[in-house]
């Protein structure tokens, strides 16, 4: 990271105090997802069962990430959506970890791990984008606030 800028591979550039401030913020697990690519536990994050009108934001740097209209029912227990908002606003990259192939999906403007896609999803893309709730925040139709992720507990 340098001293003007923090940036990964094919993001567009932050100021480090503004990065830092917005990392500072975040609750433990939003940290783990977004900067460790850890993973919530499936069927506990907020945004799971979450079917209201409106974008999904990255939690870091409120990136328009997906729209509400491309949300699907997975039964995995994580949000899943079969299309982003823009191409332009996540970046793809092959993960190896964990003994597998997957790809790795990242918000393009400040890094932060949102989760995987996998090529089982549904028309008209056939993708499924399996992202954490903690990696996100909600912004509802026409009201602009966005609401981060909090944990919630199953079948609350």
């Amino acid at each position: 990271m340098t001293d003007e800028a923090a940036t990964t591979p094919a993001t567009k550039p932050i100021a480090k105090e503004q990065l830092e401030a917005r990392l500072a913020r975040l609750t433990p697990l939003q940290y783990n997802v977004t900067q460790e690519a850890g993973t919530e536990r499936a069927f506990t994050g907020t945004y799971w069962n979450h079917h209201a009108d409106g974008t999904y934001r990255c939690v870091v740097c409120s990136t328009p990430l997906f729209d509400s209209n491309t949300k699907f029912e997975s039964g995995s227990g994580w949000p899943s959506f079969y299309d982003v908002l823009a191409n332009d606003n996540v970046v793809t990259h092959e993960d190896g970890s964990l003994f597998m192939r997957r790809v790795e999906v990242n918000c393009a403007t400040c890094g932060a791990h949102l989760g995987h896609v996998f090529p089982d999803g549904p028309r008209p893309t056939g993708l499924r984008y399996c992202i954490n709730s903690a990696s996100l925040e909600f912004a509802g139709r026409g009201t602009g606030d966005a609401s981060p992720a909090e944990p919630s507990t199953p079948g609350a």
